[in-house]
Formats: structure tokens, C-alpha cells, sequence
């Protein structure tokens, strides 16, 4: 059993997750978070932990800022969108079981620290800003760093808060530059 309550969107992500693995979930029901359940995963966060588990799309995202806010100090799991899409519908409760370990193995916790590692010009050296492919570049990063997909300036907010090293962070650059050259 997974010690931490995952923090999901609504039923059918619970259900997922319970036929991945064994753990106990808390929903937000949506992106109308009440003040009840911000203070079920503030006590939950204080007693066993929390991973925000989110769907990989903007209300997702939304909720995973709201969470965290409230929740300092929690873990996260992020899905690809193509891992968790079915007919057009983007979920944690499309994903395989195999997907959803993956994703729960693959664990990050923010700190309040900045680690300092990878700097902003870091991410203009790598093409994940001011590129024309930076969009598509940062989907890959972020997949390979396990820190899901965002805009240039929450995947550098990822970077400090996830404490990406330096050395992570350039080893995976050159593992996408590879795959992307061996792509054209």
C-alpha cells in the first residue's frame, strides 16, 4: 500500500488508481475546490503525505497549483497527455495501470529551497524558450525529467522546485537532442 492519500480529480480517477495500485485518494471534484476538501488534504499532507496526481491539462494543472499552495512540502506524479488520452478525452482515468505505477515510481517533491542548478539561460541555451520549437522541446524535457508539461516559466519554476540538477537536467537535453536528430 502506498503510504501517502493521492490527491485526484473525481471517481473515475479513484477508480484508476485503485486498479493500479493500493492507496487511499482524496478528490477535489473538479476545479472548484471547497475550503473542506483543501482541509482534508492539509490534514492529510500533515499525517501521511500527499502526491497530486492530476489530469496532464490545464485544469489539471490549475488544481495541482491550488493543492500544492495548500500543501507544502507535497509529492507529485505527472502523466503524459498521450499516456492518458482516449477518444479525444484527456484523464488519469484513461491511463493503463502500468502507466499509472510509472508515473507513482517516478515521484517529485517540491521544495521551498531553490536549488539553484539550472538557471534561465539554461533553458535559452536548451531551445525550451524563445525557440520556435520550444513548445514541442519542453513536452519532451519535461517528459524525460518526469516533471510533466508546462510553459517556460513554470518548467523553470519545476526546475528549482524539484531540484533538477544540473547534470539531470543535461543529460536529459542530450537525450532528446539525440531522439530528435535521429528523428530527422
Amino acid at each position: 500500500m502506498i503510504k501517502e492519500i493521492i490527491v485526484v480529480e473525481g471517481k473515475d480517477d479513484t477508480a484508476a488508481i485503485k486498479r493500479a495500485v493500493d492507496a487511499d485518494t482524496i478528490e477535489t471534484n473538479g476545479s472548484a475546490i471547497g475550503e473542506s476538501v483543501l482541509r482534508r488534504i492539509a490534514l492529510a499532507n500533515e499525517r501521511r503525505g500527499i502526491i497530486i496526481f492530476t489530469d496532464p491539462d490545464h485544469a489539471g494543472e490549475r488544481i495541482r497549483k491550488i493543492v500544492a499552495r495548500h500543501a507544502p512540502g507535497c509529492k507529485h506524479a505527472f502523466l503524459p497527455q498521450e499516456l492518458a488520452e482516449y477518444k479525444g478525452d484527456i484523464g488519469i482515468e484513461n491511463a493503463s495501470p502500468e502507466a499509472i505505477r510509472k508515473a507513482l515510481s517516478e515521484l517529485r517533491t517540491e521544495t521551498a529551497e531553490v536549488a539553484g542548478e539550472v538557471d534561465w539561460s539554461d533553458l535559452m541555451d536548451a531551445g525550451l524558450i524563445v525557440h520556435e520549437q520550444a513548445a514541442e522541446r519542453r513536452l519532451r524535457m519535461g517528459k524525460l525529467l518526469g516533471i510533466g508539461y508546462c510553459n517556460g516559466k513554470q518548467f523553470f519554476k519545476r526546475c528549482t522546485s524539484f531540484r533538477i540538477s544540473k547534470d539531470e537536467f543535461l543529460a536529459a537535453l542530450h537525450e532528446m537532442d539525440a531522439a530528435w536528430e535521429d528523428q530527422a
